[in-house]
């Protein structure tokens, strides 16, 4: 597999798992419970982790680890909150989506020409969770 640049080049779970100090068997459940999605190499069907699936499950991690989240409160979370909020993204002012926020981010994304340094929405958790039920994270007393 020939890399271009650091952007392409990928990870095998056990290099994840030493990095993000998370077992591999619990980054599968990650994979399972619609949180991530690692390519897989079409030879193999090894996964293969980018730079934004580690971050992605560190911030997984933290919110499940740290904030007290469970897999399926994370799950409802990503199908009612914008990507913005979930990873608390830094470029969020030159996202497409962050600017039209009342439509979903992947539908956004399909018009522009990049969303947040992704190359495919696909590879999303708020994507990935689309079908969940959407409904108000607070409601009014």
């Amino acid at each position: 597999m020939e890399l271009n640049s650091k952007r392409d080049v990928t990870y095998l779970i056990n290099e994840v798992s030493r990095r993000v100090a998370l077992s591999q068997k619990r980054i599968r459940e990650y994979e399972k419970g619609g949180l991530i999605k690692p390519e897989r190499e079409p030879r193999t069907n090894n996964r293969r982790y980018s730079e934004y699936d580690i971050n992605q499950i560190q911030r997984v991690k933290a919110l499940i680890h740290e904030h007290g989240f469970t897999v399926a409160c994370l799950r409802y979370f990503l199908a009612s909150a914008p990507c913005w909020v979930v990873f608390n993204c830094s470029e969020k002012e030159a996202c497409s989506s962050y600017n039209n926020f009342r439509i979903p981010c992947y539908e956004v994304a399909k018009k522009a020409a990049s969303h947040g340094g992704l190359k495919d929405c696909k590879s999303c958790p708020i994507y990935l969770n689309r079908d969940g039920k959407k409904m108000p994270l607070l409601l009014k007393s």
